[in-house]
């Protein structure tokens, strides 16, 4: 049978490098972004020209309405789904105070509350099969927490606690929940911060550089491919940040 994999907010940076990571492995890629609709479209020909086959939905993942409507259209065109790869994020720096409420629901909405809409959708058709893979992308900060990225590190720190206790109640239908916390990576999350604040961050690295999103495509795709009995855990990828 073919194998699918879904790969959220998969336009650019992280997810995309997924995307084209896991279509090395996988006959079938679904992919979503919001925002950037066009650079997703770029994703789904660069996965094509692998000779794989790709759907790329636009749509907004912190809607559940959207969530249903894209994972029943994923369902319909590759029913064997294997992997869930939930990326989709964003990020506000700045003090708590000077952050609206309608930010923080934003924030929760997308980092947190869309791996709950994926997750519930997709799990019914891997435990018809009793196998599957759901892998989440974090951060380090929901970890340790970041001074003016209050929001942020609160929903990973979700992220981080959804992922152990989602593990523990498939564990028995032979379905692993894992999650990487990722820290520093060059993407456009951090295009915010000047080159001069990126170099400072980069001297505190016990690697001395950012991380790639290539290097994070390499993990889900190696975390994917682990043993079953690897599930449940929260696996740090920073340069020995923390």
């Amino acid at each position: 049978m073919k194998k699918t994999a879904i790969i959220t907010g998969a336009s650019r940076g992280i997810g995309k490098a997924c995307a084209l990571k896991l279509a090395t492995c996988f006959d079938c890629i679904a992919i979503n972004s919001f925002t950037h609709t066009d650079a997703l479209e770029q994703t789904r020909h660069e996965i094509e020209n692998m000779g794989k086959e790709c759907i790329a939905v636009p749509g907004d993942i912190s809607d559940s309405d959207f969530v249903c409507q894209f994972m029943a259209t994923v369902v319909n065109s590759f029913p064997n789904i294997d992997l869930l790869v939930n990326n989709a994020g964003i990020s506000y720096v700045g003090l708590l105070t000077d952050l609206s409420f309608e930010q923080w629901h934003q924030i929760v909405d997308t980092n947190l509350s869309s791996v709950f809409y994926c997750c519930h959708e997709i799990i019914p058709h891997m435990l018809k099969r009793k196998n599957g893979h759901i892998i989440n992308i974090s951060s380090i900060w929901g970890i340790s927490g970041a001074s003016c990225e209050v929001a942020y590190s609160a929903t990973k720190g979700g992220v981080n606690a959804f992922t152990k206790a989602l593990a523990k109640e498939l564990a028995p239908s032979n379905i692993q929940v894992n999650a990487l916390a990722c820290g520093a990576i060059d993407t456009q999350m951090n295009s915010c911060f000047t080159k001069e604040e990126m170099n400072q961050f980069c001297e505190e690295l016990p690697a001395g550089r950012l991380g790639t999103p290539e290097e994070i495509a390499e993990a889900v795709q190696n975390l994917y491919l682990s043993p079953s009995y690897l599930t449940g855990e929260i696996i740090k990828i920073d340069g020995g940040y923390l």
